[in-house]
Parts: structure tokens; C-alpha cells; sequence
């Protein structure tokens, strides 16, 4: 294997010691390691390098291997993880797969339908294996991964599961790995590496080789050199070793002359010289060679003919620009379904209230030309920009992905009735915009953020009290009641959690976010769809049967009712394997725990055990594994209602009798009556 420098072998090989490669003696031949790891090098590229990581595989297995794994690297090290070349992979019929590196979670999801069912070889999009992005710019991830419904429904022969990073393209899933796996395959994974912690403008001087150029690394941290236009070499090194001029005229694959021109080698690059009585560039793809009096003649005859167009042009050009600016923005008009739009306001005697329809000159004025710095929020489904309008009203606003053509009837239906919602705990839509390529959305500014911050961000989240969390909680219901039974007609909202539940300066809750949701028509009580939803709150019912049904957001709220009550993220690892979900942790924590074991400390000081105890309950309901044996939300609305009157009027008696148990006084009070 060649080892360029950097790298080297020793430390007088190498530029430092964090880029030598050790040689382990093996009984056939020695085999390469990155210097004080136990990661065996495959190749090495400029500013890639390429690793064994099969040992890196984690393992479940019904009756057999169980055990999750993790990848580092060296924190001085020049190394991480590319999230370029990589992706994280997981094979198995019934796998949940996560990835962390204890600041962030994610995963996938690998199912088959039945017992009998054999996924397609060369798929990977859920069933039998899935694929999930990696972050940028990682040196440390850990991988697990479990079973969802304990290998009931697979056969036999599928009953492990697989989680590991691997080089794109260099893995295609078979379905006989889904038998033997470990013993099969190899697994490889890429690298980014680069030198030093600065970038290529902060440095002094040129710190590359001769005829070489410094780059800015696509790790985000260092740079690394490449040779310049012309030259082939290692960019690194200088003289005969470093970058070399590439002779194009005795290459034939860089040599680019016709025939009759002559190659003229040059440092860079080369020159093509047509014979005496031509002219020309001599390139076989330019102007080629051609005769001295067939140029003056082409010259003389297209001169006439370009000066009158260009008359024509100068003329026109403003005219001509003007239209082409309207035509585009009347395609995007059309395109965005402005035309289905328009007629289903007119058809409707209510309107559509408030809302109406944006230029994009209103847009482009309100976010600065979405200029980065209005930017409040990013996710699947689109940027949110923070937007003025020319009345001074602050407002977000929602710049779609692109979208598919068949989905325009969709986007004008949910706009509609998302118009007619007129809820104080939902967030107002105030209109559109359909004169650009992707749909904009404009919804009025909740400044507050969302509750996950405030829940679980240590460092810019401000706590919330009890009797907030209990308030909020019971706004909440109270909208998705509204969408679900007072609406003109059903939405299911089908992405409920904290992260979707913006607070404004009053710490009043604004349900948002209806990327996902549907329209459900009256006669209907469910709908089938592909599965989605966000891990740690999707309903298992709806995930195993897709058929979607009010009892999912209830489902949804419950796990909110659970982060209320704890003040835990949904999914973590930092709780034990079997409760890293936080829905079926809450579930087994009320069978063999008291109150003051598991909710969030804060929450039992402030709290009346009675209001505790209700609120566990309500949430106990809620995560019923059987949705017809869930509450409906607007039940829920009416519970949770009673619970914050009861508690208004314990914590104004406690304030007359000044004298108040602990959270534990008061539960042993209420069990023993």
C-alpha cells in the first residue's frame, strides 16, 4: 500500500507524529494501523483515508449476541468521521437502530411485512435495512440497536439485528445477510482528514509545496494542498517529489491540438500554433485552424447581421426583460397552484378571513432576501425566516422544500382550512406566496421558542413551574381538540411533541407545524398512510398498521405529558437500554417506583400530590397501547381542566394555613386515606 506524505511510517517520515502509519507483523505480511489506534488502513487518499470497520458492528440477537459498540478517533487528532462518505446503516426485520454522540440522537427503522416477506437485494429503504445521515465533523459515535416488537413477527432464521457506519456505495444489502452477516462482509469506512486547526486565509504564507495550492478542508477545521492547474504530484512535498508539470503534448489524453496545429509544451499548461496562413486556437474542441481569407469573409458577412440584431436588441432589452420576470412569476403562480387557489376562496362566502395571497416582492422586503441572519429555524420541510412586513408586523415565514407536482392539490386544500382556524392556541396562518419556485408560507411570530428548549436546553432554557407546565399542558389539548372535533373538518395532526409547541411571552402554548398533518373527511374515523412521525412519540399501533387515527395524537400527548411531568427528553442513552425510551421507561417507572423516583424534582416541590397523581394517571391513559382504549383529546381537555381548578384552590389553602407538607408528607396522607 503507498503512503504519501504527510503520512509516513516513523516520525521522520511523517509531518507529525498524529499522521504515522504503524505496521503490525501478521504471519503473511504487516499490516497498517493509524498510529495508537486499532484502525486498520485501507488507502489513503488527499484529505481521505479509508478504514476497516468491521469490528464496529453493533449486535442484537434474540438468543445470541447483544452488544452496542462505538467509533473515536483521537480528539488532537486530524481525523473525523466524513459525513460525506459515510452513512449510518442498520439490516434486520425488526430493528430500531440508533446513533449518538451524547449531544444529539437519530436513527432509523427496519421492518419486513411478515414471515414470509424477502426484501429486495440492493434496497435499502426499510425494509430489511435502512439508512440514516451522520453529523459533520465527528470524532466519536456510539450505535445500538433493539428489537421493537421482540422478534415476534419475523422468521426465525431473521432474528438478529445490525447497526454500523459504512463507505457509500461500497455495501449493497443482500437479503442472505440477513442470516449471516458478520461472516460475509467486510465494512468500510471513509475518513476526512486534514492539517492544522486554521483555515487557509489565516495563515501567513503559502504552507503547501511547490505549484500547489492551499484548500480549505472539507472537515470544516485545517486545510489541505492540492497541486494547481497543470501539475500532478504530491502537493506537499517540493522538487522532483512535489508537483510536476504535466507535459500535455506527449499525453495524448491531455493533448488537445488537431491535427495540423502544432503542441507547444508549457509550465502550465500548453499551447496549440496553427501553420502559417491560418488562425486560430487549434484546439480539436475550439475554433480549430482555419484559413486566413475564409475568417475575413465570415467576418464581413456576419458583421452586417450582428449589428442589426444588436440594434434590435438594445431596443427591446428592457421590454423583453420586463416580460420574462412576469412570465416566470405567472409559471410559478400556476406551477404553485395559484389558479385552484383563487377559484376555492371565491366558491367560499366566509373567505378565507384574514389570510391572503403575498407578492414575492412583499417576501423578498420582509426577510431581506432571506438574508441568513433572518433565519429562525430549519427542518425537514423547509427554512423559517423571521419577516417584517411594511405595516411593522413581525411574522414567520416558511420557505418549502420543493415539492412534488402531485402534492399542489393538497398544499391548497390544507391552506384553506388551515384559513378558517380561528383557535388562540393554534398558530395563525396569515397567508402565502406563490410567485417562487417552492411555496411560502407566512404564520405570525411566536418569540418565545418551543417547549423542548425550555424542557431540556441546560443552557438556554428557562424553567418552567408547575402550574405553567399544567396550564400549557391543557392549552395543548384544548387546540388538538379543536382540530380534531370542532374543525370544519378533522385534522389529525400526526407530528405532536414538544418541539411543535411554540410559547410567546406569556408562556401561552401555540400548537404549529402541520408539514405532516391530514385532512380527514367526515364519514371517516381513520386513514390509511405511510408511516410518520418523529421517534420517541410515533403511536406503536399507528406504526404497525399505518392506519392513522385521532387516538395517535393522543398517543403523541401523552409522551408531552410525560416530558412535563419528568422534565427527560424523549429518547436518550442516558438511561439504561431498556428505558431509553422515555414513553415505556414513565410506563414501567409507575409499576415499581414512587412518584419522587422518576418525575423531575421541581415539579414534586411545587406540585400537590393529588395534582401529581391525576396527571401520572391521564398520561398512563394516554400511552395505552390500544388506541380505542385512549381517551379522546377533547376528554383529556375536560381532565386536564379539572385537575388545574382543584389544584388553584389546594395551593390557595395552603397559602391560608401556611403550613405546607413535603410532596412525600402528602403522598403517604393520600394513600393512607
Amino acid at each position: 500500500m503507498e503512503i504519501p506524505f504527510p503520512f509516513g511510517v516513523n516520525d521522520r517520515c511523517s509531518l507529525s507524529p498524529v499522521f504515522q502509519i504503524h505496521c503490525k507483523q501478521t504471519p503473511t505480511t504487516p499490516t497498517p494501523y493509524l498510529f495508537g489506534t486499532q484502525h486498520q488502513v485501507l488507502s489513503i487518499f488527499n484529505g481521505d483515508l479509508r478504514i476497516n470497520s468491521t469490528p464496529y458492528i453493533a449486535i442484537e440477537c434474540l438468543h445470541g449476541n447483544h452488544n452496542t459498540t462505538h467509533f473515536s478517533l483521537p480528539d488532537n487528532g486530524p481525523f473525523s468521521i466524513s459525513d460525506t462518505s459515510n452513512t449510518f446503516t442498520a439490516i434486520g426485520c425488526d430493528t430500531v437502530a440508533v446513533i449518538t454522540d451524547n449531544t444529539f440522537t437519530s436513527g432509523c427503522v427496519s421492518l419486513c411485512a411478515s414471515q414470509n416477506s424477502v426484501p429486495a437485494n440492493g434496497s435499502c429503504s426499510g425494509v430489511g435495512c435502512c439508512e440514516s445521515a451522520i453529523p459533520k465533523g465527528k470524532k466519536y459515535l456510539g450505535m445500538g440497536t433493539s428489537s421493537m416488537f421482540g422478534f415476534k413477527n419475523v422468521s426465525r432464521v431473521y432474528n438478529c439485528s445490525y447497526a454500523f457506519i459504512v463507505e457509500k456505495g461500497s455495501f449493497i444489502f443482500a437479503e442472505h445477510y440477513l442470516r449471516d452477516f458478520i461472516r460475509t462482509v467486510d465494512i468500510i469506512m471513509s475518513l476526512d482528514w486534514s492539517i492544522g486547526n486554521v483555515s487557509c486565509s489565516s495563515l501567513n504564507s503559502n504552507v503547501c509545496g511547490e505549484n500547489s495550492v492551499c484548500v480549505d478542508s472539507k472537515r470544516g477545521v485545517g486545510y489541505i494542498c492540492n497541486c494547481a492547474d497543470g501539475y500532478a504530484g504530491n502537493p506537499y512535498l517540493n522538487g522532483s517529489k512535489g508537483c510536476q508539470d504535466i507535459d500535455e503534448c506527449q499525453d495524448l489524453d491531455y493533448n488537445p491540438c488537431i491535427g495540423s496545429a502544432r503542441c507547444l509544451n508549457k509550465a502550465p499548461g500548453y499551447r496549440c500554433l496553427c501553420p502559417f496562413g491560418s488562425t486560430g486556437d487549434g484546439t480539436l474542441h475550439g475554433s480549430g485552424c482555419r484559413k486566413i481569407y475564409l475568417v475575413i469573409e465570415a467576418v464581413l458577412g456576419t458583421g452586417l447581421g450582428f449589428g442589426v440584431v444588436l440594434l434590435c436588441g438594445l431596443l427591446f432589452y428592457s421590454a423583453l426583460k420586463k416580460r420574462t420576470l412576469i412570465k416566470l412569476k405567472e409559471q410559478y403562480f400556476r406551477q404553485n397552484g395559484g389558479l385552484l387557489l383563487k377559484q376555492q376562496v371565491s366558491s367560499r362566502e366566509a373567505g378565507t378571513g384574514s389570510a391572503r395571497i403575498f407578492s414575492s416582492e412583499e417576501i423578498k422586503i420582509a426577510t431581506e432576501n432571506y438574508t441568513h441572519s433572518r433565519i429562525i429555524g430549519t427542518g425537514g420541510y423547509g427554512t423559517v425566516y423571521k419577516g417584517v412586513l411594511e405595516d411593522g408586523t413581525v411574522v414567520a415565514i416558511k420557505r418549502s422544500k420543493v415539492i412534488d407536482q402531485s402534492q399542489i392539490n393538497q398544499f391548497i386544500n390544507e391552506f384553506i382550512i388551515l384559513t378558517q382556524i380561528n383557535h388562540r392556541y393554534v398558530v395563525r396562518l396569515l397567508g402565502c406566496c406563490l410567485e417562487t419556485e417552492v411555496p411560502v408560507l407566512i404564520y405570525e411570530f411566536i418569540s418565545n421558542g418551543t417547549l423542548y428548549g425550555h424542557l431540556h436546553d441546560k443552557i438556554c432554557g428557562t424553567p418552567i413551574s408547575w402550574p405553567d407546565r399544567l396550564r400549557i399542558a391543557g392549552e395543548t389539548a384544548e387546540a388538538l381538540s379543536y382540530l380534531h372535533s370542532a374543525a370544519s373538518m378533522p385534522i389529525f395532526h400526526r407530528d405532536v411533541k414538544s418541539s411543535n409547541i411554540l410559547l410567546d411571552d406569556h408562556y401561552t402554548a401555540k400548537v404549529a407545524d402541520f408539514g405532516i398533518s391530514r385532512l380527514v373527511p367526515l364519514d371517516q374515523t381513520q386513514i390509511p398512510t405511510l408511516v410518520q412521525g418523529t421517534l420517541g412519540y410515533l403511536d406503536p399501533e399507528y406504526f404497525q398498521t399505518s392506519q392513522l387515527t385521532e387516538k395517535s395524537d393522543v398517543y403523541s400527548f401523552g409522551v408531552v405529558l410525560v416530558e412535563l411531568l419528568t422534565g427527560q427528553k424523549p429518547v436518550t442513552f442516558e438511561r439504561a437500554e431498556e428505558d431509553r425510551n422515555l414513553a415505556m421507561y414513565f410506563l414501567s417507572s409507575l409499576k415499581t417506583k414512587k412518584l419522587n423516583e422518576f418525575l423531575d424534582e421541581n415539579v414534586l416541590k411545587e406540585g400537590s400530590i393529588v395534582e401529581l397523581q391525576a396527571v401520572t394517571e391521564l398520561a398512563r391513559k394516554c400511552l395505552l397501547l390500544r388506541g380505542d382504549k385512549r381517551p379522546t383529546m377533547k376528554e383529556v381537555a375536560q381532565e386536564l381542566a379539572l385537575i388545574a381548578g382543584f389544584g388553584r384552590q389546594t395551593r390557595v389553602s395552603d397559602d391560608e394555613e401556611n403550613q405546607p407538607l413535603t410532596p412525600f408528607e402528602a403522598e403517604d396522607n393520600f394513600l393512607a386515606d
